[in-house]
């Protein structure tokens, strides 16, 4: 076939080549073109990595494309021609099984035209999809500062980090890792295709050549997970190519961004990590900004407890406690004895009303925080907000296996009574000490609530001080013996 007649094929060709913005969909097309071009029966377009010394991606034409990566270049019957773009080598057509011949000096000609058109295609295809991919990564980011500032919790907050990276990278996971206590760092946050159970817990081990360069503040870049020997973790067999960008705010590490691919994926490009870095910087300053904010919020809503409870024990419980005296004070000037019950049940009705309004305001004192789990740490919490009004924090002994051996159904109990003794504690005269003890060694739990206060009038119940609560005996549990 002469030049002439090749040409419309060639100008199409080329008009093909400019038309789409895809990458990968021009690439085919430029090899699909190379071997109608040339009639040849099989080709292939390698792309080539030039950090790591090899290809990175392969597209070909015809049932033996592929088994032309390995010929060398001077093979018999091999029409090869690199492809250039910005001045650098992207990789190269090979063409083989020229239908008419063996291929000539033409062949070789059109093929260069179609190469140079081919390299202006495929820069102008990486800056689309360049453009394309950072406004993916920035919207990604976007929502997710969205997210975290919208009042998610700290477990949700990091989940949704790793879910939208996972998303932008392509990987197949997202996992963020904080730093532990030992100098460690553990998976907390993780979202995959699969089931995330195993990767929740997953600790990378102080002293990790990875662990050092992450707390240095350098992101870490591994071509295949499963066989690089700095990967220590029992999930590395499963991933290849990964990245490990640090997040940071302020100088600080917060914690560590994870996103690897499955086991023979093409590798990360110089772009990707730019990006993932990007994101990285943009999720941690969001991170901050969350905590920062429910910091705030939390603080608000206490101050705001604070104040109600300062407004009911100045205003209300004064109020209270006067009309108390004043109808006690007439009871006893009272002459009818129906006069003066009526008036005893009202004086004990105020009195009861008071206790709990104070117990009442303990419970406004406690910190909007998450409740402590045992039973030591929510008896703890109630005497540190009685602190608030009392001015000094109540003195605490646990005897015994308290945790153990109190059940839940019975340490709410125990808690409303220890609030019913420390309002009436409050309600004494001088009082500069009070002292809590919960002695769980006997089969009988009990609790006794003591201070150095006077007090007018016996509580509602007639007890004075000291308060004591007593559970009724527990029953064994199995296997356990009796103190």
């Amino acid at each position: 076939m002469s030049d002439d007649s090749r040409l419309p094929m060639l100008l199409e060709a080329v008009a093909g080549v400019g038309t789409g913005l895809g990458l990968r969909a021009t690439l085919q097309h430029i090899v699909d073109s190379a071997a109608d071009l040339t009639g040849a029966r099989h080709g292939v377009l390698a792309v080539v990595d030039p950090e790591r010394d090899r290809l990175s991606d392969v597209f070909s034409t015809g049932s033996a494309g592929e088994a032309l990566i390995s010929l060398p270049v001077d093979s018999p019957g091999l029409l090869r021609v690199p492809i250039q773009v910005d001045g650098e080598t992207f990789g190269a057509v090979r063409l083989s099984g020229k239908r008419d011949g063996a291929f000539d000096a033409d062949d070789e000609a059109l093929l260069k035209v179609l190469a140079a058109q081919a390299g202006l295609a495929i820069g102008n295809a990486r800056l689309y999809e360049t453009a394309m991919l950072r406004e993916r990564w920035i919207k990604g980011a976007a929502t997710v500062t969205n997210a975290l500032l919208t009042g998610e919790t700290a477990n949700d907050a990091l989940t949704t980090v790793a879910e939208q990276a996972r998303s932008l990278a392509d990987a197949v996971a997202g996992v963020v890792l904080l730093p532990t206590e030992t100098g460690g760092m553990e998976i907390v946050a993780a979202s995959t295709f699969d089931d995330p159970g195993d990767l929740v817990g997953t600790t990378i081990e102080p002293g990790s050549s990875v662990l050092v360069q992450l707390l240095g503040g350098e992101p870490v870049f591994i071509g295949d997970s499963s066989t690089d020997p700095r990967m220590t973790t029992h999930v590395r067999a499963r991933f290849g190519p990964s990245m490990m960008i640090p997040l940071q705010s302020g100088g600080k590490l917060i914690g560590t961004l994870a996103l690897p691919r499955r086991r023979s994926s093409r590798p990360y490009s110089d772009v990707d990590r730019t990006l993932a870095m990007q994101f990285a910087s943009q999720a941690a300053l969001a991170l901050v900004l969350a905590d920062a904010q429910q910091n705030r919020e939390q603080l608000a809503v206490y101050e705001d407890r604070d104040r109600i409870a300062r407004d009911l024990h100045d205003l209300v419980i004064q109020r209270l406690f006067a009309t108390e005296m004043m109808l006690e004070s007439t009871r006893r000037r009272a002459n009818g004895a129906d006069l003066g019950e009526l008036i005893g049940r009202a004086v004990d009705e105020l009195d009861s009303t008071i206790q709990d309004v104070r117990t009442a305001i303990f419970a406004l004192q406690q910190p909007p925080a998450r409740a402590p789990s045992t039973l030591r740490g929510r008896v703890l919490r109630e005497t540190e907000g009685a602190g608030v009004l009392l001015g000094f924090i109540p003195s605490v002994r646990f005897l015994g296996p308290v945790d153990s051996r109190i059940p839940d159904t019975m340490s709410g109990e125990l808690l409303a009574e220890l609030r019913r003794a420390l309002a009436l504690a409050h309600r004494a005269a001088n009082v500069s000490h009070i002292t809590v003890v919960i002695d769980a060694r006997a089969q009988t739990v009990r609790m006794t609530v003591t201070h150095d206060g006077t007090s007018e009038t016996p509580d509602a119940e007639g007890g004075t001080n000291p308060a004591v609560w007593e559970a009724p005996p527990e029953s064994p549990r199995p296997g356990t013996p009796l103190p």
